[in-house]
């Protein structure tokens, strides 16, 4: 029996998960990373805690399989895409905290490019919005407040990454440098329609090329982690971002597949195939994967608020002492009685944008009751779903025939089947929902031969439980008109 390890670096923990070739988890291990916040809006990691969590996760799991190293086929990493780090080549030492894709110090920048008419150029190459999420402006901020970090850059001296870089160097001890188009995508420096680094982006953010990693397929060997890590040179064979990770473990390999990750928000992505497709409803194109077949690409829209609502209800209005409580509390009434909540407490994601938003409860009476609450709370989270999947099928022009779901608010049975009332189509749960580690595992299984194609790992794909909708047209209709009204509201709010 040969075994991939799954290397999930998140932006709260690191994991490892080993999976059999029959694509089931059969050990894990995790540890929690520390957030800093030096200043407000500013989020930063310690890119030397980031190593050494991720490697005693990978040396956890081994040891709880009780496995050979040299019965791991291959390693597979997937990360917390986004955050960017900034490394010395000969020592490996880090200039600096890396700054997580949640930080907002480069907002003042990237309204500098907007002020200058460059974001249409930047969305055009990229698919991104010019927004502080990316990496490029955080390198840009590394370069320009590092002491001496531009010099040094200039010489060919520092590389930069997103995680799967850091730790690709890490695990071959620097000889590789190295990402994958998942992860370039996310930068706001590669041109995902040529599939390189951008000259012109990167002159306009001023940074030197030799910063940047080579840019490797998705699935296949681009190294052999060293010996003393793991017992064994074990091939590095898959790399992947996050959600699109995900978007491959749930088998979506078809176009107008889609699946979505609820968290803390959402994020959904589709399937569009070998074509990159413009988004003009506010969502993100963007690389899925290049499997060794060629670029795959796919439609994002990103929800800020979904299981967060839920830490809300209990940690801020105190109507429920765990999550977990919500799923009976909201069943207790048959539904919100017309309470509509707009979760805007950061602004609206996608496909809105708008950061002017606020958190809006509208329709309430002498009647309504915590429960009430609570329902409109689950409401919250599957309209905004249903509003990406709906930006997803106009811009795409391909109908949506299911929603594959994962995540930790996936486990709401009241939520997910919301969700297919809302979209009218069925959501379907698989069995693992561990779909990110499966990803990644899949990635390098199929680089290294241990699945031959797709077509393998998609019959490995297994459903735990199907929601069908179930209510009618008219009825859908009427609740998503209430909650366009009530979205209205919340961006008028003037904060």
């Amino acid at each position: 029996m040969k075994y991939v390890l799954a290397l999930d670096q998140g932006t709260t923990s690191s994991r490892a998960i080993l999976f059999d070739a029959k694509g089931r988890a059969v050990a894990s291990a995790q540890r929690e990373l520390a957030q800093h916040f030096p200043q407000p809006g500013w989020v930063e990691h310690d890119p030397d805690e980031i190593w050494r969590t991720q490697l005693a996760c990978g040396r956890e799991a081994l040891a709880e399989a009780g496995i050979a190293p040299g019965d791991v086929a291959a390693i597979g990493i997937t990360n917390q895409r986004e955050t960017t780090l900034l490394w010395d080549r000969t020592s490996g030492r880090p200039l600096a905290p890396a700054i997580v894709w949640q930080d907002r110090r480069t907002a003042g920048r990237c309204a500098e490019l907007k002020a200058a008419g460059h974001e249409a150029l930047f969305r055009s190459r990229t698919g991104l919005l010019l927004d502080p999420y990316f990496s490029g402006t955080k390198l840009a901020w590394l370069l320009a407040e590092v002491p001496g970090a531009r010099q040094r850059a200039e010489r060919g001296e520092l590389a930069f990454g997103t995680v799967d870089s850091w730790l690709v160097w890490q695990l071959t001890g620097g000889r590789r440098h190295v990402t994958d188009p998942s992860n370039a995508s996310r930068t706001l420096l590669f041109d995902i329609h040529c599939g390189a680094w951008d000259d012109e982006l990167l002159g306009l953010l001023d940074i030197p090329r030799s910063l940047l990693p080579e840019v490797v397929p998705s699935s296949g060997p681009v190294a052999t982690c060293d010996r003393e890590l793991f017992g064994a040179e074990i091939p590095i064979a898959g790399i992947a971002g996050d959600q699109q990770a995900a978007t491959f473990g749930q088998a979506c390999f078809t176009p107008g597949m889609a699946k979505n990750t609820y968290g803390t928000g959402c994020f959904m992505l589709m399937n569009t195939g070998p074509t990159a497709t413009a988004s003009t409803r506010g969502l993100l194109t963007t690389i899925a994967w290049d499997n060794g077949g060629g670029i795959v690409f796919a439609l994002e829209g990103s929800v800020f608020m979904a299981g967060a609502i839920t830490q809300w209800l209990r940690d801020g209005l105190g109507i429920i002492k765990s999550a977990g409580e919500i799923e009976a509390l909201a069943a207790s009434v048959p539904d919100s009685g017309g309470v509509v909540m707009v979760p805007a407490f950061s602004g609206l994601g996608a496909p809105w944008w708008d950061p002017g938003a606020r958190g809006t409860l509208l329709g309430m009476t002498r009647g309504t009751l915590q429960a009430h609450i609570a329902r409109a709370a689950l409401d919250a989270i599957a309209l905004q779903s249903a509003d990406l999947a709906g930006a997803m099928v106009a811009d795409s022009e391909i109908a949506l025939a299911e929603l594959r779901v994962d995540g930790g608010a996936a486990r709401n049975n009241l939520l997910m089947q919301l969700q297919a009332d809302l979209l009218g189509v069925p959501v379907v749960r698989p069995e693992v929902t561990e779909t990110t580690a499966l990803g990644a595992a899949y990635l390098a299984g199929i680089g290294v031969r241990l699945w031959a194609d797709e077509d393998e790992v998609a019959a490995q794909w297994r459903l735990e439980r199907r929601f069908e909708p179930g209510i009618a047209e008219a009825e859908r209709a009427e609740r998503i008109d209430r909650w366009r009204a009530a979205v209205a509201v919340a961006r008028s709010w003037q904060a």
